[in-house]
């Protein structure tokens, strides 16, 4: 590992460290230097906010923007503290809404796919769900630092989920289907043309994967959104597991169904989606770049 790579492992060590010992400002305070080191990725989420929301005016969209960050400082302000997690003490962090949508998907014994994004807190959903009702296995891609990526895997299987690297995604999450386990995949990112089909996602053109789906009518499998999305009132996440959507057999029609889902629980709280992601960098042919 070069040095820099290295001085990034340290430097990740001690962020987690220094969150899990400290109360949630100094999370709040690292997503502020993050958002003031990197400044694209608030011009990308000013970009995506101006594509997704015409009809709001800069101040709107400049709002969502800093909610964006302050969701992110929460996602590490528990992720930091995932040691400490467990059966006893979850309620704190997180509680269910719709759990009779996975159970009753499990007992149809053809296993469970969660859809899921980069949308309210993702690494608390699948990490609870681990301690409240049992592990599952979850899809990941792995991190460009190794020592980083090693931290990282290390603290999702704290609560006994097993992981999926992506390079050897479809192989095993048919082992895990056939086995009635739950997979949860991410969604929500921009891919390339050659691996996806073009949705309707916020009145735009985006490029999404049509494995998901097509590993789900292969499968029989019962499809489940699942998002872990902050409350203000409780001061605590919720989970919700939302009614299954119908998978058709045909990966457009599927794909846009699923993004339908995602589009209206983002809607509902436009503040907890990473905006700062370009999902609309795969255009169609002939249409101009949109960053």
């Amino acid at each position: 590992m070069d040095r820099i790579a290295f001085l990034q492992y340290l430097a990740a060590r001690f962020v987690l460290w220094s969150i899990a010992h400290a109360p949630f400002g100094l999370a709040r305070f690292y997503a502020w230097l993050l958002d003031l080191a990197i400044p694209r990725l608030r011009a990308t989420a000013l970009r995506n906010l101006e594509l997704a929301y015409p009809e709001k005016t800069h101040e709107e969209r400049t709002s969502i923007a800093n909610e964006v960050f302050e969701s992110i400082g929460r996602l590490l302000y528990a992720f930091a503290r995932f040691p400490k997690m467990n059966r006893e003490n979850i309620a704190k962090w997180i509680r269910y809404e719709g759990l009779e949508n996975f159970l009753n998907a499990k007992k149809a014994g053809r296993g469970v796919l969660v859809a899921t994004a980069h949308f309210g807190n993702w690494e608390l959903s699948a990490f609870a769900h681990a301690l409240m009702t049992e592990p599952m296995h979850v899809m990941i891609r792995p991190l460009d630092n190794p020592r980083i990526d090693q931290l990282v895997e290390h603290r999702r299987r704290l609560s006994g989920n097993r992981l999926i690297e992506k390079w050897d995604g479809a192989r095993a999450v048919l082992r895990a289907l056939q086995s009635n386990d739950a997979v949860g995949i991410l969604i929500d990112q921009n891919t390339s043309l050659d691996q996806g089909v073009f949705v309707n996602f916020f009145g735009i053109p985006a490029c999404a994967n049509t494995a998901f789906a097509k590993i789900a009518a292969h499968t029989g499998a019962t499809v489940i959104p699942g998002f872990a999305v902050w409350s203000r009132t409780e001061q605590r996440y919720i989970l919700h597991f939302l009614p299954p959507v119908e998978m058709k057999g045909d990966p457009l029609d599927d794909t846009q169904r699923l993004h339908r889902v995602l589009e209206d629980a983002i809607r509902e709280h436009p503040g907890q989606w990473l905006w700062i992601h370009r999902r609309w960098k795969t255009r169609p042919h002939g249409d101009p770049p949109l960053y």
